[in-house]
């Protein structure tokens, strides 16, 4: 599976591609950050943001986009400007019908480097490590984008399983409930333990 991860920000947005093979095996496709002047105005940051964005999709064809969930800083500026640039991405991803996957800081830590307290070296260290990587991604923009893909590319199979147990328990109580409800309607209404 070809997952790009997208570490949102209005003057660096990371972009990691990478693809996911059997087990945990992951290969890197490509690493960047798109750049907007922090002087421009934000219509045209974003614009310049969702080129780059939909350059990234055509080129690589991901199967499905990780995002950094936004959560709250202590700059509400950067807040609104890292949603709006997930919000944009997530729409460009969702106009070609990719799945969106948005996973936290903490998520994303814990899945590369086991402690979702790590700090920005370790999780490029070890992004580094786990990709085989000659250098470290420059800037850690570029490296949280592939801890994402990569997080997302671990994080599935987890997601997907946990997704089908609660499926299957609401299938077996609904069925639960309808052999109660035609006991109940056999006994006319009576209780079913007579």
């Amino acid at each position: 599976m070809r997952v790009l991860g997208v570490d949102p920000g209005l003057t660096r947005c990371g972009l990691g591609v990478v693809d996911g093979g059997r087990g945990r095996s992951v290969t890197p496709v490509a690493v960047g950050v798109a750049r907007t002047p922090p002087e421009d105005e934000l219509p045209s940051r974003l614009r310049a943001v969702a080129d780059e964005v939909e350059r990234w999709m055509d080129l690589h064809r991901p199967e499905v986009v990780a995002i950094e969930r936004v959560f709250s800083q202590h700059n509400v500026r950067t807040v609104m400007g890292t949603a709006q640039v997930s919000g944009v991405v997530a729409l460009l991803a969702a106009r070609r019908g990719l799945p969106v996957a948005f996973h936290t800081p903490s998520e994303v830590k814990a899945a590369i480097s086991g402690s979702g307290r790590a700090d920005k070296k370790q999780v490029t260290t070890m992004i580094t490590k786990i990709l085989g990587l000659a250098a470290a991604p420059k800037p850690a923009d570029a490296a949280d984008a592939l801890a994402l893909a990569v997080c997302h590319l671990w994080r599935a199979p987890m997601a997907n399983r946990l997704a089908q147990a609660e499926a299957k328990a609401a299938e077996l109580a609904r069925n639960h409930r309808a052999r109660l409800k035609a006991a109940a309607k056999a006994t006319g209404g009576r209780d079913a333990r007579g």
